[in-house]
């Protein structure tokens, strides 16, 4: 007989998470904080890419909730525990962010002024997730000012991401710039 696991632990009604790596600490502590923070940003994007009518769009935000899991498990692990993970943030996955973010720059005509989210749904849910992005990197500051993560390749992943963000919302929105008769 197969044995139906719970996704009620218990440890919660302590007012206590684990963390990835396995350690007990309170719910309201930098580290979950952190991550649940990922965990809406992660949310927010899927409601963007169910609403992004161009399929460039909606596999960009795929790939970045993808890439959101693997920042969450670093920010969930202590330094002791850190070679146990499959994947970190590493020179590789920011400069695959920096192509992105690049390529998309080169393609995105720039407007003259602000931009004020809501010219599409998508974009408003592309430039929302954008805004809970900072949030994110301001978490991913604070603990690197504390030392609790120490990971300068994460820190500039974070700060790039809200830049991504600004160009995926503006492209979804119509802000391209024709390349060979295509947007």
């Amino acid at each position: 007989m197969l044995k139906v696991r719970s996704i009620t632990t218990k440890v919660g009604d302590r007012g206590k998470t684990r963390l990835f790596s396995g350690e007990e600490v309170y719910k309201n502590s930098s580290r979950p904080s952190a991550y649940g923070d990922l965990d809406e940003l992660v949310s927010v994007l899927g409601v963007a890419r169910c609403s992004a009518r161009r399929k460039d769009v909606r596999n960009a935000l795929l790939g970045l909730q993808r890439e959101l899991f693997v920042v969450a498990s670093e920010l969930a692990t202590t330094a002791r525990h850190r070679a146990a993970l499959e994947k970190r943030v590493d020179a590789a996955m920011l400069a695959k962010m920096e192509q992105r973010r690049s390529t998309l720059e080169r393609r995105i005509r720039m407007p003259a002024g602000f931009i004020i989210p809501g010219a599409t749904p998508a974009g408003a849910h592309i430039d929302h997730a954008r805004a809970v992005a900072r949030r994110c990197e301001r978490h991913v500051v604070a603990l690197s000012r504390r030392r609790i993560v120490n990971n300068r390749h994460l820190l500039v992943w974070m700060n790039r991401l809200s830049d991504y963000l600004w160009l995926l919302a503006r492209r979804e929105e119509g802000w391209s710039i024709p390349l060979k008769g295509r947007a």
